[in-house]
């Protein structure tokens, strides 16, 4: 099973879910809250739910404050739809504020990149990995999507090089292990700016349940353990018709899905 399809069939119905661009009262300054996944498109969106690329970034150039301050809290997803809302975070004309609520993982670990500053709250977490994708064919067909594997992952090692000043080959390590960062090792290597405030200078292995709030991380290979568990609000009936469905749309997605994703 693709494990993106996985991570949106495992969040589908987490009450997490939140995207909206709200003024800042009597101030220049507006908030973008990013709870959710990235998907591809809003047929995608639709059906899986998340946020897709066009719609967050016509919201986002239609903002005139001279300060936004996006609020994370995504287990990732579509790796290009992410790209694109990176890059319009990266062109808007405002000062750009991440804030890393809870999780910023895989896909939205980039988009992060694309802001002028990145603040971590405590018990928030950064992750990184490897890019996933659904293939099917020949021999000459898979080594091609292999190919375009590790294209990807060389640009998002660069991406991620920038802005750490990490050397590459640790960046690509990191990846390859799926590596989950706290508050402060974020800050230490260079992922995140700053602290939101000075409490979390603690031990945050007690907080990595609040990192991840609502969702089941259950797709990646090393999450957060309060969190590689179905929530408790997908009933085995909604389970098993995720499932069927998720049998049923193999052969579309494979289509879909022949380009990398997170």
């Amino acid at each position: 099973m693709n494990r993106l399809i996985q991570l949106l069939a495992d969040n589908r119905q987490s009450k997490a879910r939140r995207f909206e661009v709200v003024a800042v009262d009597g101030t220049d300054e507006a908030e973008v809250y990013l709870y959710d996944a990235i998907v591809s498109d809003e047929i995608e969106a639709e059906w899986w739910g998340g946020v897709a690329a066009a719609p967050f970034v016509k919201a986002l150039r239609g903002i005139t404050a001279s300060t936004i301050h996006l609020r994370v809290n995504s287990p990732g997803g579509s790796v290009f739809a992410a790209r694109a809302i990176e890059q319009a975070l990266r062109e808007h004309k405002a000062r750009v504020v991440a804030h890393v609520d809870g999780l910023a993982a895989s896909a939205a670990s980039f988009i992060i990149m694309g802001a002028d500053e990145i603040v971590m709250a405590k018990g928030a977490m950064v992750m990184i990995h490897k890019g996933w994708t659904f293939a099917m064919g020949n021999a000459d067909e898979l080594r091609r999507t292999v190919d375009l594997l590790d294209k990807l992952d060389g640009t998002l090692v660069d991406t991620y090089a920038d802005r750490t000043k990490q050397a590459p080959e640790q960046i690509a390590e990191w990846m390859a292990a799926e590596t989950w960062f706290t508050a402060t090792e974020a800050v230490e290597h260079g992922f995140a700016d700053r602290l939101a405030d000075s409490a979390a200078d603690e031990d945050e292995d007690e907080d990595e349940a609040e990192a991840a709030a609502g969702w089941n991380l259950s797709a990646y290979l090393q999450p957060p353990k309060a969190h590689a568990r179905l929530p408790e609000s997908v009933q085995a009936g909604e389970l098993a018709a995720l499932t069927e469905h998720r049998d049923r749309q193999q052969q579309r997605m494979a289509a879909l899905l022949r380009t990398p994703i997170r």
